[in-house]
C-alpha cells in the first residue's frame, strides 16, 4: 500500500496576509502545494488528503483539487472547531479551531495507511519526500514508529527576518527526545542565534535539526490524538487561543515511552513565504530549480 500525504491547508497566513496557499509562484501560476504534490507523486505517494475550512470548499476544489484528479487519489476533509470527542466541552466564545494536531485528527475517516503531514505553504524539496516515503513504506502494518524530517537549521532561514523553529533534541541513534520551540532565529555575523526564555542570544550549529512540520505517522496516531485531545480540552478548553500542536502529542508519547520518532536528516533547503518580502525570493528559487531541470516549466499538463 502506498503512503498518503496529508496537507494542512486550513490556516490563513497571518504575517503574509491572505490565502498564501493559493498564491501562484511558478511560471504558470503553480502554488507551493502544486510542487509538493508533484514531489509526492514522484516519491511514490498514492493519495493526498487536504484539510481545509469548509467555507472554502468550492473554490478549493475548482482551483486546487481539480488539477490532481487524474494524477493521484484526492480526499478533502474539514477542520471545524466543533469536532471534539463526545462529552468534551470548550469555551463557546472560541472562534478558531485547535491547531495542527486537531487538523491531523480530521483525517481519521479517510486514512488507513502510513501518512506524512506537511504544511500547505512550505516548500520542502524533493529529497525530503523520498526520504519520508521510504520510511513510511518500511513501517506499513506496524504501530508506534513515527518519524520527522529534520531540516538543518541553516537551511531554513529567511532573508526577510527572524523565524521560529522547533529545535530538536535527539539521542545517539537519531531518535527524537523532545522539540523545543525557539523564536527570533536568524544569522548574525555568520553565526545562527535564537533568543532563549531570558531574551538572551544563544548560538546554534547550522546543522542542528529543526522541525518544519513534516511528520510521518502510522494510523494508530489518530487513537493517541483523540486521547490527548480529551486531556487537552479538560485543561485548556476554556481558553480562547490555546493550540493543540503536533509536537505536544509527539513529546507526550516519547516521554511516556508509548512511541518512538526517528529524525530523518535531509539535505533539502526549505523555503516559503513567511513574510511578504519572501515572495520574490521564492519565485526566483523555483525558477532556478526549473533551470536546473529539477522541475519541468509546466508541472501539470
Amino acid at each position: 500500500m502506498k503512503p498518503t500525504l496529508f496537507v494542512l491547508a486550513a490556516g490563513m497566513g497571518s504575517r503574509y496576509g491572505g490565502l498564501k496557499q493559493l498564491d501562484g509562484l511558478g511560471p504558470n501560476g503553480e502554488t507551493i502545494m502544486d510542487y509538493s504534490i508533484y514531489d509526492a507523486i514522484k516519491a511514490g505517494f498514492g493519495k493526498v488528503v487536504f484539510v481545509i475550512r469548509e467555507s472554502f470548499e468550492t473554490d478549493f476544489r475548482n482551483i486546487v483539487a481539480e488539477k490532481f484528479k487524474n494524477l493521484i487519489d484526492v480526499e478533502i476533509v474539514f477542520q471545524d472547531i466543533s469536532y471534539v470527542s463526545e462529552g468534551c466541552r470548550y469555551n463557546p466564545e472560541r472562534e478558531k479551531p485547535w491547531g495542527t494536531n486537531h487538523a491531523v485528527m480530521m483525517g481519521k475517516s479517510v486514512i488507513n495507511e502510513p501518512f506524512a503531514v506537511i504544511n500547505a505553504d512550505d516548500f520542502y524539496g524533493q529529497e525530503s519526500y523520498t526520504i519520508i516515503a521510504d520510511f513510511l513504506r518500511s513501517v506499513e502494518g506496524k504501530r508506534n514508529e513515527y518519524c520527522m524530517v529534520g531540516y538543518r537549521v541553516g537551511n531554513t532561514l529567511s532573508d526577510s527576518g527572524s523565524v521560529s523553529r522547533g529545535i530538536c533534541v535527539v539521542d545517539e541513534n537519531s531518535y527524537l527526545q523532545n522539540v523545543v520551540e525557539r523564536t527570533h532565529i536568524e544569522e548574525k555575523g555568520g553565526v545562527i542565534i535564537y533568543l532563549d526564555e531570558k531574551n538572551e542570544e544563544i548560538s546554534v550549529e547550522p546543522t542542528t535539526p529543526v522541525s518544519m512540520n513534516m511528520w510521518g505517522f502510522t494510523p494508530d496516531y489518530f487513537e493517541y490524538s483523540e486521547e490527548y485531545f480529551r486531556d487537552f480540552l479538560e485543561k485548556e478548553g476554556d481558553k480562547l487561543k490555546s493550540e493543540f500542536y503536533i509536537p505536544l502529542v509527539v513529546n507526550n508519547l516519547i516521554v511516556e515511552k508509548r512511541a518512538s520518532c526517528k529524525v530523518l536528516d535531509t539535505p533539502s533547503k526549505w523555503f516559503g513565504v513567511t513574510y511578504a518580502e519572501d515572495r520574490l525570493q521564492t519565485v526566483l528559487k523555483i525558477n532556478n530549480l526549473i533551470h536546473k531541470g529539477i522541475y519541468p516549466k509546466k508541472l501539470f499538463k
